[in-house]
């Protein structure tokens, strides 16, 4: 069985979550299966590999669950991407829109190097609003954005078009799309 077949039948469908009309994918069963969750660590390093990255980046709070056992795999730095008000010392923010308002996502300074290449990892790709405003950071740092990688991508959404218009040499790998 492919590895897109397993989280096709260990990831869930959940309707009317976090609100009526939504169907929420719950990752948590996937986090409870050990031998999946590596499978999916190992295809995430394999691309990291491929497009020569230097250092990780998760975004709050889904994108830990992959990027830090991806960072321990290939023993690259992680840094958090995280919610406004949450990082201690120097930030860079970068505001992006919601369906209702707007938000923020931060990352410190001392974490961003002009030059490094950066993969951003999240669990879900849906309007790609949170990973393009972390891109812009890696961005304004004067880093590079060689890719992005996702669990899921909700391809309805369009967020591919999103990063792809500010990082037209990134690369995105999902390993399941709906």
């Amino acid at each position: 069985m492919s590895l897109q077949s397993e989280l096709l039948t260990i990831i869930k469908d959940v309707p009317d979550f976090p609100k009526q009309g939504v169907i929420f994918k719950d990752i948590n069963p996937l986090l409870r299966d050990p031998l999946v969750m590596k499978k999916v660590i190992s295809q995430m390093a394999d691309y990291a590999r491929l497009i020569n990255i230097q250092h990780i980046i998760g975004i709050e709070s889904r994108g830990f669950f992959f990027g830090i056992p991806l960072a321990l795999e290939l023993n690259l730095p992680f840094i958090a991407a995280r919610k406004k008000g949450k990082l201690p010392g120097s930030v860079i923010s970068e505001s992006y829109a919601l369906e209702y308002g707007t938000d923020c996502i931060e990352i410190q300074s001392s974490a961003l190097k002009k030059g490094d290449r950066y993969l951003i990892i999240d669990d879900v790709i849906a309007t790609g609003g949170t990973a393009s405003a972390t891109a812009k950071i890696v961005n304004k740092s004067g880093a590079i954005v060689a890719g992005f990688s996702f669990l899921i991508e909700l391809t309805f959404l369009n967020g591919k078009d999103l990063l792809l218009k500010d990082n037209e040499n990134a690369q995105i790998q999902s390993l399941i799309k709906f």
